[in-house]
């Protein structure tokens, strides 16, 4: 597991990569967050980044959550002190861990494994909310185009939904899609519903 730990205070980026090392981690990086560092940690393409942040200005803080949106990786945040307007841009940009006043070494594994746990939770979650959506899109087209048929041909729905799901077949096609061509055809000749 590569792993990037964002920090410009060496003591504070030792401690976190000797908890690492003691946790059996070896593909350890650290990068100060200067520069062009955002896309250099997207060429380095970590696996988890951990970002320790002490006391960050507001600037700071919106230019490390920049780095969380553009990754879409686990992201630990170690922070000295924070607000709810803090804690609030953090899990809005996508942070999996947001630790206030918790750098110590024996907290690091435990912290990256809830990050990725929490990572992998959402994009799950995410995955699902995605697939609900094409399906309820994908059913609303199917949907339209059944009343087309309906309409035109005075069929029954079910007699409408065979004659796409019997045309998807001899087409080799999925039945959204002859569904999506059917209302087109049907926009382009006036008679769309």
């Amino acid at each position: 597991m590569r792993i990037v730990i964002i920090d410009d205070s060496g003591l504070r980026a030792t401690v976190l990569e000797e908890g690492l090392r003691e946790a059996g981690y070896d593909d350890i990086h650290i990068v100060p967050p200067r520069g062009g560092f955002v896309a250099r940690l997207e060429r380095m393409a970590p696996d988890v980044v951990l970002m320790d942040l002490g006391s960050p200005s507001r600037d700071t803080l919106e230019e490390m959550l920049s780095v969380s949106r553009a990754l879409a990786r686990p992201i630990a945040m170690f922070v000295d002190q924070s607000d709810e307007s803090m804690i609030g841009a953090a899990i809005d940009a996508g942070v999996s861990a947001y630790v206030v006043d918790g750098l110590r070494k024996e907290r690091v594994k435990p912290v990256l494994e809830l990050a990725v746990r929490r990572f992998n939770a959402f994009a799950r979650l995410q995955t699902e909310l995605d697939e609900a959506r094409t399906a309820l899109s994908d059913r609303k087209i199917i949907d339209r185009a059944k009343s087309i048929l309906m309409s035109q041909r005075g069929l029954s729905e079910p007699d409408a939904y065979t004659l796409l799901r019997s045309s998807a077949m001899n087409q080799g096609k999925k039945i959204v899609d002859v569904a999506q061509a059917l209302i087109t055809a049907s926009d382009l000749l006036g008679g769309g519903l």
